[in-house]
């Protein structure tokens, strides 16, 4: 896996080491359209509805890859990668002829965002490397490192981000403006009316400038923590050096491309809604507002911009807006060995006093799921009599600071964006 510029030594060891690969993708002519393989990341897509809407895009969506339907999970992952190397047998998917970095851009919704896809050096987290910010569920991690085991590959990239600086002409940044003045490898829209362009850099002057400037970096871990986790619970199955020393991720420098952070909400299978506001008493200030979801996020933004913590309850046709919470009550829930930051979280107070204290959920997925989508969450709670809890957004600069005093948030704590679309650029651990 090395290549010019990419060794080993002191000044890599420090930092992030994104190595080249040989990416594997789709031949446009062997598929319907680009945009029509492509799939949001796999804790992304909202089953079973957006599963079966990318099924039927095109036969060979990434999604059958990424999120395979079978009986067992042992099935799945089977089935994974027997359609991986059948796609690569019948030239589908194809390696690019040498490693490469490769320079990706997303456009749409007011955002531009360009960034770096390659293979991150693995690194433990007591080296603050790459500073992770939220906890994990191990049966997460358990699925993704046996689709990971038998597929051989990494099928999408990990979002990190980190901040570069004006130090110089001779940067990552620079290499990057150059590079998107040259024509792309491809250029597609999705649905989501996202526009992609990806391009190589295989230039050996230009890799080891850009592997000079991340060796004195770190990242924060901005979506795939469970990805990460199991990348390294991969690793450590596996005889080193080789290619499970690496893992695929895309990193932007966020100091010149700012990452959109949004929340993800979580619905409540077997809580009734009339039975979670009963159960409140007097732990909130409760409003019903009975106007339509853009009313309900405007209140819950204008509670959560005062002190206190704020949500919204959904799930019998109306909103509930909880704010004001009890100060006795967070003192008596919420755990005080945490800094301050930490404590104040909605998700911290969502967790230690709402789920614990008063409904008594347990945390696991037979009870909670965890939904991006604020619509599709409210729905599921209306259509299957659950309670769904919406969120507002924790700011970027609390995720880092609490990251890099080594303090994790409440797992799903954040959503930063746009993430990179599944499918563009796969690595296959057998070609690197």
């Amino acid at each position: 896996m090395s290549t010019p510029g990419h060794g080993t030594g002191e000044s890599a060891a420090r930092g992030l080491r994104l190595a080249p690969f040989r990416g594997l993708r789709y031949v446009p002519e062997r598929v319907g359209s680009l945009a029509a393989v492509t799939s949001p990341p796999y804790d992304v897509v909202v089953r079973p509805d957006g599963l079966r809407l990318l099924e039927t895009a095109d036969p060979y969506n990434i999604v059958r890859l990424i999120l395979p339907q079978a009986a067992t999970a042992a099935d799945r992952h089977r089935q994974a990668a027997d359609t991986l190397r059948r796609w690569q047998d019948e030239r589908v998917l194809a390696p690019d002829p040498e490693p490469a970095l490769y320079v990706y851009e997303q456009r749409g919704e007011g955002i531009l965002q360009r960034g770096l896809i390659g293979a991150l050096r693995l690194t433990p987290r007591e080296e603050g490397v790459v500073l992770p910010h939220e906890d994990v569920m191990p049966h997460i991690i358990e699925d993704r490192a046996a689709l990971m085991r038998d597929t051989a590959a990494n099928l999408e990239p990990l979002l990190f981000s980190y901040r570069g600086d004006d130090d110089g002409t001779e940067s990552t940044a620079a290499v990057i403006e150059r590079v998107i003045l040259t024509d792309p490898l491809f250029s597609t829209t999705t649905d989501d009316g996202y526009a992609h362009r990806l391009w190589s850099i295989t230039d050996a002057r230009d890799l080891a400038l850009i592997d000079e400037d991340l060796s004195h970096r770190h990242a924060l871990i901005a979506d795939g923590h469970h990805r990460w986790a199991t990348y390294l619970r991969l690793r450590s199955e596996q005889p080193a050096p080789g290619p499970w020393d690496f893992g695929l991720v895309l990193l932007v420098d966020t100091a010149r491309y700012p990452l959109r952070v949004r929340a993800i909400h979580r619905l409540l299978h077997k809580l009734p809604i009339g039975t979670a506001l009963e159960a409140l008493g007097g732990a909130f200030r409760v409003r019903t507002i009975d106007g339509p979801l853009e009313d309900a996020l405007g209140a819950l933004a204008e509670a959560a911009a005062g002190p206190g913590n704020a949500f919204v309850l959904a799930g019998d046709g109306r909103f509930h807006l909880l704010d004001h919470p009890d100060p006795a009550l967070l003192a008596r829930t919420v755990p005080a060995d945490r800094p301050r930051a930490w404590r104040e979280l909605d998700a911290t107070v969502l967790h230690s006093l709402l789920l614990e204290h008063i409904w008594n959920v347990p945390d696991d997925p037979e009870h909670i799921g965890y939904i991006h989508d604020t619509s599709a969450a409210v729905r599921q709670a209306v259509r299957h009599g659950g309670t769904a809890v919406l969120m507002h957004p924790v700011h970027e600069d609390v995720v880092r600071e609490l990251a890099e005093q080594g303090v994790t948030m409440p797992r799903k704590s954040t959503s930063f964006g746009p993430k990179p679309a599944t499918g563009l650029v796969l690595r296959s651990l057998a070609l690197n």
